[in-house]
């Protein structure tokens, strides 16, 4: 299913799809990719902007008073990949398990399309780095030349597992959650594990901290303003030894809310949590992975719902909990991320089996193609 792409573009597509699936890199190492890409855009005649926010690529089409902003993202993640397709990763560890070697083919075929011909607005192609660790967005817009690709608009896709392969979920409002990771460092004294009394271990802290930060949660629909998540991801205590009673300890935890304003109020509540129970320990806590929340805008909305006229579209799984930095482009200008449903059975984002549909790239690249159209009508009527 092509949406009127032609099908020499879409086998092009795939066949890149693989190639990026078979050579995946980390958040902020994507120089290959982001090469690879730049290279691309150039060859289609694109005037290509690099190295934007760290390894990111843009690419311009077209020309006109009115711009607008497609992103795709670079990076994979650092997990193995269990799966078994033809091309599958090659760097053992590191995988595009979250779907973005099909958002930059999906980009790709919309660059194709947009070759030799001026649809009477500007187009940027935005391929961002950085997603996964929520640095990515606000390096591109923190970076000078940002402001000169003169964006009016920013549109995005993320595929979504569990939703029918195809169909659309898209709507006004919150469609991610926000999320900030704490890291806990606990220190207190080693001692020999015969005469643990001597030392003073964080043990028993870290065994009240684990379950009391998960009941930071409400056991609440995430669409409801009062919606928030603890998730403790990790937990050490000390080192793999028998003879040695530990001093040192840390956890993991991710902290997510609907939107961002509800988010100080959940981490003052942990600060504090952790606080009380590490009371007499050395205790340091540090903030990582910090995402806003993403929140669609109307008007951006509307134009994604004329690109998708004949699709199935509903809001099933809207607002997913997992976050999203695109949302930060939300600050500057109307934006919106709709989501392409990748199928019933398949395997969730970021497990070690999943593989991003190759029968997504024509639906995704017609939508984009589509929304071109409907931006460049409302540029010529001033809209």
């Amino acid at each position: 299913m092509g949406l009127g792409i032609d099908e020499r573009v879409l086998s092009e597509a795939v066949a890149l799809r693989h190639a990026l699936h078979r050579a995946p890199e980390l958040s902020g190492q994507e120089q290959e990719t982001a090469a690879r890409l730049a290279e691309l855009m150039r060859g289609l005649g694109a005037r290509v902007v690099t190295g934007l926010g760290g390894t990111g690529v843009a690419a311009s089409f077209g020309s006109g008073a009115r711009g607008v902003l497609i992103r795709c993202e670079l990076d994979a993640l650092p997990i193995v990949e269990t799966g078994t397709p033809d091309w599958r990763s090659g760097r053992p560890g590191v995988a595009h398990l979250c779907g973005h070697d099909g958002h930059m083919a999906i980009l790709h075929a919309v660059a194709r399309g947009l070759a030799g011909r001026d649809p009477g607005c500007r187009i940027i192609l935005l391929f961002q780095p950085a997603e996964e660790t929520g640095a990515g967005a606000r390096a591109v817009l923190e970076d000078p030349r940002f402001a000169d690709l003169g964006a009016d608009m920013a549109v995005s896709l993320h595929n979504l597992p569990g939703l029918p392969l195809g169909a659309v979920a898209l709507r006004d409002g919150p469609v991610n959650c926000a999320s900030r990771g704490l890291r806990v460092r606990l220190t207190g004294r080693t001692a020999h594990a015969s005469e643990p009394e001597k030392g003073q271990s964080p043990g028993m802290a870290l065994s009240r901290l684990i379950p009391a930060l998960g009941a930071l949660g409400r056991d609440l629909p995430t669409a409801d303003p009062g919606f928030r998540l603890a998730t403790v991801t990790h937990a050490r205590l000390g080192v793999p030894t028998f003879g040695v009673a530990p001093g040192e300890a840390e956890v993991l935890v991710t902290l997510r809310t609907l939107l961002d304003g509800q988010m100080a109020a959940l981490e003052a509540e942990a600060r504090t949590l952790v606080a009380g129970a590490t009371e007499g320990l050395g205790c340091e806590i540090t903030v990582h992975e910090a995402f806003g929340h993403c929140v669609n805008a109307p008007e951006a909305v509307a134009l994604l719902r004329a690109a998708c006229t004949g699709l199935e579209m509903t809001d099933q799984g809207l607002p997913m909990r997992a976050s999203e930095d695109f949302g930060l482009f939300g600050h500057g200008m109307p934006a919106a991320m709709l989501f392409l449903g990748a199928g019933e059975t398949c395997p969730p984002l970021h497990a070690p089996d999943y593989d991003f549909p190759d029968a997504l790239i024509g639906i995704g690249a017609g939508i984009f193609l589509r929304a071109v159209e409907v931006f460049s009508g409302q540029a010529a009527s001033g809209a």
